[in-house]
């Protein structure tokens, strides 16, 4: 069958936790594209209900540890990989030779210096297109760029989305690592074709740990796990399909989602554990698919932290909904579930099981009711305030074809300029009807609120007319942030230090097909 464009087909392929509904294009605002219809056929996709689960042990990345002076050297390079026992090995991008690449170690306030080296191909093996910013058709094919996401860098290390090197070059660049403990991860972000790359397999862990942390007492070693969530589109022998839009030259689609989930790599791997606590970093690493995680039968859990480190206390979690590039630590204690098996979910679907063995075991780990000091930064102590607007477009046909922060391009000129040391209030006012990941280069933030607004009336006359209360953040949100769920309807505001470092960064949506179709926007931080 022929592949029809937009939400509906993707819709097909799965049952998505979230889609976008178009706007209608604005008055003046044409964006039609005039391009022959493709008549590619789609692959057949795999059923992974004909797999068996949980026979695969979830794979653990291998852990860098760097040593001060000494840089490691980390390769993205073309791999395949099993992604599940009865599947041939997937064709993948990857750094090293795995899906996710190895986790980086790393201790607050010792520099680690890494050399990326591109050593991939030079003809990308999924579908560009070049009418998408940073991906015109002048430049290479293949390119890549990494950054380091929640970490405080120099801007020249941070992985600017034109930073990209070519196959055949290297780049060293350094993380001074001045922040606190923190769940952190890397992953490409070349401009334009980002969203391919990621989807090809281009990510990994980067944990970094403080004194404070490690004193706490929290499972540790064997009993500390990444969780690295993502989806992908599967074809019958096992390959990567990126679905296209049905156009012949402007292949990009809004949003992908996936008919197999992975965790680690594996599709429903399983993981033998002793009936006692154990950490997991969990983050999700997909393009655009949220995760609602829950334990099978609702039991609870603990969460610890989120982006960028541990909350004040423990919050206890029966689920969770977790966003694009956004993290979360969480605890599961195994200790009553002796010689029994339990899943972990999203929504009804299983991604992965916990055979727990029987008996006993001497578990002297903890989970401190005061996890570590985490104060509410003042409004009044905010020196500016800004309202960004979060926009879609459409083009004649009603497919969301152009996706906007403030109605800016990414070419045009840096409008937030913000003071280092300064304080700051960024309001987003989300105009779509898509929840959108928010995220911001070099800081960790805090969610003020989020308000209900009349966007038919902003779109009028620029005026924002509240239409509720303003809600709180949770309390598993209440901590140091650096992504944050920007809902429809609704304006969120963020207070922001802009602490490190003077240079130009990045704020963007985490949904990677919106970010390539400028959703993006430089910010640049002054003195």
């Amino acid at each position: 069958m022929g592949l029809v464009a937009g939400a509906g087909a993707l819709r097909a392929l799965g049952t998505p936790m979230h889609m976008p509904m178009p706007m209608p294009a604005r008055k003046g605002d044409s964006l039609c594209k005039h391009a022959v219809a493709d008549q590619s056929e789609v692959p057949r996709l795999l059923d992974p209900s004909r797999l068996t689960p949980f026979v695969d042990p979830l794979p653990v990345p291998d852990v860098l540890r760097p040593k001060a002076g000494v840089a490691l050297r980390i390769a993205m390079r073309e791999s395949t990989q099993r992604l599940h026992r009865d599947l041939p090995p997937t064709r993948l991008w990857t750094y090293g030779n795995t899906m996710p690449g190895p986790t980086i170690e790393a201790r607050s306030g010792e520099a680690v210096q890494v050399e990326w080296a591109n050593s991939l191909p030079s003809r990308h093996f999924l579908p560009i297109d070049h009418h998408v910013c940073g991906a015109e058709a002048d430049k290479p094919e293949v390119r890549g760029v990494v950054h380091v996401h929640g970490a405080r860098v120099p801007a020249a290390d941070d992985g600017y989305p034109m930073d990209w090197l070519v196959p055949g070059q290297a780049r060293r660049q350094t993380y001074p690592n001045r922040q606190d403990a923190a769940t952190l991860w890397y992953h490409d972000h070349t401009m334009g074709i980002e969203r391919l790359n990621l989807y090809a397999g281009l990510f990994g862990m980067y944990l970094l740990r403080d004194e404070h942390e490690l004193s706490l007492g929290l499972p540790h070693g064997d009993h500390e796990l990444p969780l690295v969530l993502t989806d992908r589109l599967l074809t019958e022998d096992g390959q990567l399909y990126y679905p296209v839009s049905g156009v012949s030259d402007s292949p990009w689609v809004p949003e992908v989602f996936g008919n197999v989930m992975l965790v680690n790599g594996t599709l429903m791997p399983r993981l033998d554990v002793q009936p006692r606590r154990y950490r997991f970093r969990v983050l999700n690493a997909a393009n655009g698919r949220f995760f609602r995680l829950s334990l099978h039968g609702q039991k609870p859990f603990m969460q610890i932290g989120s982006d960028q480190g541990l909350l004040a206390a423990p919050v206890r979690q029966v689920n969770l909904f977790l966003a694009p590039g956004e993290r979360a630590d969480l605890v599961i204690d195994f200790a009553d579930m002796g010689g029994t098996a339990i899943e972990l979910m999203s929504d009804a679907l299983p991604l992965m099981q916990f055979k727990v063995a029987a008996g006993q075991v001497d578990d002297t780990s903890r989970v401190p009711a005061v996890l570590r000091d985490v104060p509410r930064v003042a409004e009044t102590s905010a020196t500016h305030t800004r309202v960004l607007t979060i926009d879609e477009y459409a083009d004649c046909v009603a497919e969301p074809m152009l996706m906007l922060l403030d109605g800016k391009h990414w070419h045009d000129p840096v409008s937030e300029k913000p003071r280092l040391g300064s304080t700051e209030i960024w309001s987003f006012l989300n105009l779509t009807s898509d929840t959108h990941p928010i995220h911001l280069h070099l800081v960790r933030f805090q969610i003020l609120d989020r308000r209900p607004f009349d966007t038919d009336q902003y779109l009028a006359s620029k005026t924002i007319r509240y239409t509720g209360p303003a809600q709180p953040p949770a309390p598993h949100e209440a901590g140091w942030k650096d992504t944050a769920q920007v809902y429809p309807g609704m304006v969120t505001r963020y207070i922001i230090t802009f602490e490190g470092y003077t240079g130009r960064y990045v704020w963007h949506c985490h949904l990677l097909e919106h970010a390539s179709n400028e959703m993006m926007r430089p910010f640049e931080v002054v003195a």
